[in-house]
């Protein structure tokens, strides 16, 4: 087919391939098409697949690998359950120990929790706004990449016996040369910072693609809630992830060219990094958990079969959160001496943004009231992060607390608010997810009962593993010892920690069978298995 162009006079270029259009002419519909097809599809081949800029394959790349750190994160941790499982073990070096706790949290906290997201976002975000692609497809591409090389050169300290030892959070003077003298925290540092390029490439790409690329007709009250809560982590990712390139590239600074931004002795402050270091620390934690709540909102609405309740409210609560979560870093230092004034005010805006997660919280809660829901692996999942995140929220507010924070800061109390608010609020609206747009994504229905019981084995585990950390924390357990003895009285529920630790690996393990295998093998999912209202 070819459709008359109109007559358009342009002046003539000196630059040689330019065309003078001067006569009428015509557009061959069906060249055009062919050509912004071979513009766009990926190549058939191994180079073709490895520089694809298709944001589906990427954000498929980035659910796998991220899922890959998440397994072995969590092998170290039921290492380091076997441990603690009993007083006085001898199953882990003291060494060993210190480096498997470090490697764990680093591992969940920036190689798993925020990257599954993207995946999500790389994947659903053009589809969800009607647009081809990401706005920067070979950005999108770089951001890919850089991430994954990023965990295999902070992975690599296993392979030369090289690793970080003094926890997730890094404190200074632990990790200064004079106690860590190793090459662990260059690993960890340098590690950090490629990752914090690829992320905030990434960020830079959701903004410029939901701010320019949206469908017309879709004003920004229209978008879908998951724009919200991925616009929102991409402002967060922006203006937080400078603040940790700077610490770590300080760290390295101190450690290696005899700078002293940290050293006391000669003028510097090892609370600087701490200060520097939460400043980006704890907007992460809304980076790891505002796009999870972003797919419950439109998760729930589907099984409901009803319009989520407030959508502006929940739109406006995402939003507050990414501001006010830049105002309660020093919640993470009340221990460390301030003065009270500065502690009651970062008190009060730590109590201040619950607010906020509340109002989404009785979003959900009303839109489940009154309706039927249809009750399928990815709904109960829903539900288990929804009741996982208020008991997670209402120990995050007692903390908020000076008086109880100096009585249990630094014990296991703490741990469990982190796991109740880490993985309750991130895994399991993540495997909500998994459930919900596997089928879209592979084309194929995921197993019902082995979602169910994956389900029902997390759950129970996850609240036998986490749960008793409180009364450990209440009975003055403190964090990162590695061997306590028996006349403490903590071996019980050490022991049944553990047992809830192996029990939610057995679940998470029965859904990540049930992928692979249902990805192949499960029933034909159709176009739309869900009759979902959102446009992928």
């Amino acid at each position: 087919m070819r459709i008359p162009v109109p007559y358009r006079r342009r002046p003539v270029s000196p630059c040689p391939g330019v065309i003078d259009i001067t006569e009428p002419t015509t557009i061959d519909l069906g060249a055009a098409k062919n050509r912004l097809t071979s513009l766009w599809e990926t190549p058939s081949s191994l180079w073709g697949e490895l520089a694809t800029i298709d944001h589906k394959k990427i954000g498929k790349r980035y659910l796998v690998t991220a899922v890959m750190f998440l397994v072995i994160g969590g092998i170290e941790a039921l290492l380091l359950r076997l441990q603690l499982s009993a007083a006085d073990l001898d199953v882990l070096k003291p060494e060993t120990y210190n480096q498997l706790f470090s490697m764990h949290g680093i591992t969940m906290i920036f190689w798993y929790a925020a990257p599954i997201l993207a995946g999500f976002g790389n994947y659903l975000v053009p589809l969800m706004l009607g647009a081809r692609d990401m706005a920067l497809p070979r950005l999108n591409a770089f951001s890919y990449w850089a991430f994954l090389f990023s965990g295999l050169f902070f992975y690599g300290g296993f392979l030369v016996g090289q690793m970080p030892e003094a926890g997730w959070f890094a404190y200074l003077p632990a990790t200064g040369k004079d106690f860590s003298p190793d090459m662990g925290m260059e690993f960890y540092a340098l590690g950090l910072i490629f990752l914090t390029v690829s992320t905030t490439a990434g960020a830079i790409n959701f903004l410029l693609t939901i701010f320019r690329l949206r469908a017309p007709g879709m004003s920004i009250d229209r978008m879908p809630l998951f724009m919200y809560s991925t616009m929102t982590t991409s402002v967060l990712v922006v203006l937080a992830l400078p603040a940790l390139t700077a610490a770590c590239l300080f760290l390295l600074l101190d450690r290696n060219w005899g700078t002293h931004f940290f050293n006391a002795s000669q003028g510097g402050s090892p609370l600087l990094w701490q200060h520097v270091f939460w400043f980006f620390g704890h907007p992460w934690v809304y980076i790891v958990f505002l796009p999870a709540t972003g797919m419950v909102s439109t998760i729930l609405p589907v099984f409901c079969r009803r319009p989520i309740v407030g959508y502006t409210y929940v739109a406006l609560a995402t939003v507050l959160t990414g501001v006010v979560g830049f105002g309660v870093w020093v919640h993470h230092m009340f221990a460390s001496g301030m003065d009270q004034l500065s502690m009651s005010i970062f008190s009060a805006a730590s109590m201040t943004i619950s607010i906020f997660s509340t109002v989404q919280v009785f979003a959900w809660l009303a839109t489940l009231w009154g309706s039927w829901p249809v009750i399928n692996t990815s709904m109960l999942f829903v539900l288990g992060f929804i009741a996982s995140f208020i008991l997670g929220g209402l120990n995050g507010v007692v903390t908020a607390a000076i008086p109880f924070d100096w009585q249990l800061t630094d014990t296991y109390f703490v741990v469990s608010h982190l796991h109740y608010v880490l993985v309750g609020a991130n895994l399991f609206p993540v495997m909500a997810a998994f459930y919900y747009w596997l089928p879209k994504m592979t084309g194929r229905m995921m197993n019902e009962t082995a979602g169910r019981w994956s389900f029902w084995t997390m759950f129970v585990g996850f609240n036998v593993a986490f749960f008793p950390m409180h009364l450990l924390g209440l009975a003055g357990m403190p964090r990162r010892i590695y061997v306590y003895s028996e006349a403490m009285g903590w071996g019980t529920l050490n022991l049944t920690v553990t047992i809830g630790a192996f029990l939610f690996a057995a679940g998470l393990a029965i859904s990540l069978i049930n992928f692979l295998y249902s990805s192949r093998r499960g029933a034909m999912a159709g176009l739309d298995p869900w009759h979902a209202d959102t446009l992928e």
